[in-house]
């Protein structure tokens, strides 16, 4: 997968609106959504900037490390240096420079509370430039797979899980988020113990944008997108199943690893309506002999393909396992709708 510049760091995929208890009102008005299935381009960027690591600065004085002196730490997110508001690594460079070494204030958020450090930049003789010692992270991108669509609204749900920090783990905080055409390259099959991924080609420029994402939770990322995502899709709206209404058994899943969205069969192998994980709630075993042959079973940049059942959305595939390549996890479409 490609990236327009190089601070786009590609993330395996490991699958609404800006105000989500409207958007969670209109579904429960709307009886039916229309399941997807289509791979998109996802770029993502963060709510701040993530520290991702910290490394040592050769000075005339010797190494130093100001990130880690000042007590910053990994998965910690800087929102402020002094009084002013830093979302992306261009900004905390810009600003080092304008400092020239004097000694700073960093806001960052850890742990979902806020902690105030103080730091002093210092000079690398090797480039000339003011720096902290952190690696940081202001934006991540990949593929992923769309689970529904809402006609009525425009809203979509997309991956079944959160798009976290491929360094830190954490969840990513979003500033903002925008979908993208993308055009299946490659596919690198799944073993057991070796999970396989799709590869895709992404035009990152405007004319190429499909949506915008609004949302990026623990149960998937949503926002609102063109009605072209469900052009000739290959299923009219069909209802919302319950999690009791799910069965142990024959289901399918709607996904785009040959191009365009197709049914592959399924069998629905465990329901777990009280699992501690969000997203695995379900476990499924591909059946399908054309999609084994294609990808083994379950890879990386088919999180969000909608499983459906009896003519129902019951939930999106979200994770493969890792011991057993033709297996993997979903989540209720239920939680998806309400978080």
């Amino acid at each position: 997968m490609g990236a327009s510049a190089a601070r786009f760091v590609g993330l395996l995929l490991a699958a609404v609106l800006a105000m989500w208890p409207a958007v969670s009102a209109a579904h429960a008005s709307a009886p039916t959504v229309i399941p997807v299935g289509r791979a998109v381009g996802i770029k993502l960027f963060s709510d701040g900037v993530v520290v991702v690591g910290t490394s040592d600065i050769a000075t005339q004085e010797g190494s130093v490390n100001p990130a880690k002196a000042c007590g910053l730490k990994e998965g910690d997110i800087i929102t402020h240096i002094n009084s002013t508001e830093v979302d992306t690594i261009e900004e905390v460079s810009a600003l080092l420079q304008e400092l020239e070494g004097q000694t700073m204030s960093i806001r960052a958020i850890r742990d979902e509370k806020q902690v105030q450090l103080t730091a002093t930049p210092v000079l690398c003789p090797a480039d000339g430039a003011y720096k902290l010692g952190a690696w940081i992270r202001d934006s991540m991108a990949g593929i992923g797979t769309v689970t529904f669509y809402d006609p009525s609204t425009g809203a979509f749900g997309a991956l079944g899980h959160g798009i976290n920090d491929v360094d830190t783990s954490i969840l990513m905080n979003l500033e903002e988020g925008t979908l993208y055409r993308t055009e299946i390259v490659g596919i690198t099959r799944g073993a057991n113990g070796a999970p396989g991924e799709l590869t895709g080609y992404i035009e990152y420029d405007s004319d190429n944008v499909i949506g915008e994402i609004t949302e990026n939770t623990a149960e998937g990322i949503f926002g609102v997108c063109d009605e072209e995502l469900v052009t000739n899709s290959v299923y009219e709206p069909v209802p919302i199943a319950l999690k009791q209404e799910i069965e142990i058994g024959p289901a399918q899943i709607i996904c785009s690893v040959s191009g365009e969205p197709e049914f592959y069969d399924v069998e629905i192998v465990e329901v777990n309506l009280e699992h501690e994980n969000v997203n695995r709630g379900i476990v499924i075993r591909v059946v399908d002999e054309k999609l084994l042959m294609l990808t083994g079973g379950i890879i990386q940049g088919m999180s969000g393909s909608p499983i459906i059942q009896n003519g129902k959305l019951v939930g999106a595939v979200t994770h493969v396992l890792v011991n057993d390549s033709t297996k993997g996890y979903g989540i209720f479409i239920e939680e998806m709708l309400t978080h």
